[in-house]
Formats: C-alpha cells, structure tokens, sequence
C-alpha cells in the first residue's frame, strides 16, 4: 500500500486540459478525483481513466460547496472559449467566483495546497506586448467578454486575499492559448474552428482582417507547467504566465492548417468581435526562471496529433 500517494481534486476534469491533467497526475501514482458538472466536458475525454482504481468522477458543479478530503487541488472549472462562457454570462461568472470561494474554502478546511487556472484575458486588449505578470491589463468590465474576463480576475483576487489572509499555500497559471486532442470541436476557438472547416474543405473563416497575433501552446507543455507551478515552494504563489511566446498571425495559422490537411479550403473575413484581443503573446521569463520551464513542441509538431484527433473525431461522425 502506498501512503505516500497524494490525492489531487481536479476541478473541470473532464474537459480538454482537465482529463490531460488528470492522465499525468495518476501516472504520477497519486489518487484523483474528477470533479465535472459535463457543461463544456465530456466523458469521452476520461473514458480510458475510468477503469484505473486510482481515479474517481464526481459529477458536480463548483458553485455549490464540496466536502472530499484531498491534498491538493486544481482549479480548472470554467468553460474557456467565448461561445460557452457566453451562451450562460451569469453562470460563468458564478462559476469563476463562487466556484473559487468554494474550492479554496475546502482548502482552508483540509489544509490543501491549490492552484487556480487563471487566464491571459485578464490581461484584456494589451498594451503592452508581451504581457509580463506585473501589467494589470486593459479589460472592458461591461462588455460581452466580461464575464470570462473579470471573473477570471476576481478569481485571482479572492486566491491572493486567502492567501494572505488564511495563510493558504496558492498557485496562479496565467493560461495563455493552449491547442491538442480532446478540444471541443465546437468550441469557436481557432485551431479548433479552422481545423475542422480545413478538414471539411469548408471556407476558413478568419474575423478582422487576419493580422490580430496569438502564441499557441500545446496541452503537453502546458500540463508540465501547471504541476511545476503546483510543485514550488510555498514562496511561489504567481500569478506565472504559461503559454508559447512564439507569435503567429491568424492568417498564417490558417494558411499552416490548410497547408497540413491538403484542404482545398478558401479563407474568407468576417467582422472582427467586441472586444478581441489584436494581440497576445506572454513574456515567461518568471516561468523560465521559477519552473525551470519553457515550451517545447513547435507549432506545427503540436497541430499534427491535434489534426489527426479531429479527423478521427469527423469520421466518428461525432
């Protein structure tokens, strides 16, 4: 019997960084528990977990208050792409806040190490670019992102007056654009979106005019970052950006995926949306320096397991 085995909560655990995160965690030999309400997650995504005596799935949601004893906990609970945090606003906004104050009440209660999965829209539309950790951001508090973005910031806020109010042992990832298997085909992110109409040979739709930049991470690396980050000294609370700092175009993304599938597809514009970042890309010098962590996989060495998982995903008719 191994007593040393940790047992880590991982909050969103079914979806698309949760069940990766939750995969490593058990090869790591600890205990996890699963915990998804199944809005923006799928069982799908943990069905080849199921079977390891190791693992539990709790089907619940973070807005209501949760009882489990756990040494750790990742807070991954939130749907993360504009359609899904917008098709409910006043949930998401719940589910940034409450589910915060829920899970880091259940770590001051069980004395858990925790870590919230913050996000690069906190950051808003920069001006400042790259986005180091000390720029406060650029955010619409009003506007139909917000949502996402002030909860995500409130969040961050709530984890740092724990800390230092109750002595809590925090973690705080900044997530900049991560891409791989098991993301949501439908979620009008645009690896996803543009992978998908390639493979369809369907017109690629880019909004704005294509020149907006983003930097895109693949889930492997980032999975790496997130349990460093947990695995530091209780000096080191973040906030710590993770995400690739290389910096692509929308338009070269496209033109990369269309070149990869061999698709015939034509890119076409449409207007750009409220309140869209016309540029992101994270500075990880803190990461580099408190995680010893940088990453590794180049972008078009990442697209090629995440092409092949849509593909798959097309031919199921799923």
């Amino acid at each position: 019997m191994n007593y040393s085995r940790k047992r880590i909560l991982v909050t969103g655990g079914s979806g698309f960084l949760g069940s990766h995160l939750c995969e490593r965690l058990l090869l790591e030999g600890n205990d996890v528990l699963c915990l998804d309400n199944f809005f923006t997650g799928t069982k799908d995504n943990i069905v080849h977990l199921m079977g390891d005596p190791h693992f539990e799935l709790i089907r619940h949601d973070v807005t209501f208050p949760l009882y489990v004893e756990v040494d750790e906990i990742y807070n991954l609970a939130c749907p993360a792409s504009p359609i899904h945090y917008q098709f409910d606003p006043v949930q998401t906004t719940k589910t940034c806040v409450h589910g915060a104050i829920n899970m880091l009440g259940l770590a001051k209660r069980v004395k858990a190490k925790i870590l919230q999965a913050s996000t690069s829209e906190v950051y808003g539309d920069p001006q400042v670019h790259p986005q180091p950790e000390s720029y406060w951001g650029r955010v619409n508090p009003i506007g139909i992102r917000s949502c996402y973005d002030e909860g995500k910031r409130c969040a961050e806020t709530l984890f740092f007056d724990y800390h230092r109010q109750h002595k809590l042992r925090i973690k705080v990832a900044r997530i900049f654009n991560t891409y791989g298997p098991r993301m949501h085909p439908n979620d009008g992110r645009v690896v996803s979106n543009f992978i998908v109409q390639a493979l369809q040979n369907k017109a690629i739709t880019i909004y704005g005019d294509g020149n907006q930049t983003r930097s895109f991470c693949y889930v492997d690396d980032l999975i790496e970052a997130l349990v460093r980050l947990m695995g530091t000294g209780d000096d080191v609370t973040g906030p710590v950006n993770t995400g690739n700092p290389g910096e692509f175009t929308i338009r070269e993304l496209a033109e990369t995926i269309v070149d990869m599938t061999g698709s015939s597809s034509q890119l076409t514009y449409a207007p750009l949306p409220n309140d869209d970042p016309l540029q992101r890309k994270p500075d990880i010098t803190l990461a580099r320096q408190a995680l010893n962590w940088e990453p590794k996989v180049a972008l078009r060495e990442g697209l090629t397991p995440t092409i092949a998982y849509f593909d798959r995903l097309l031919a199921q008719g799923r």
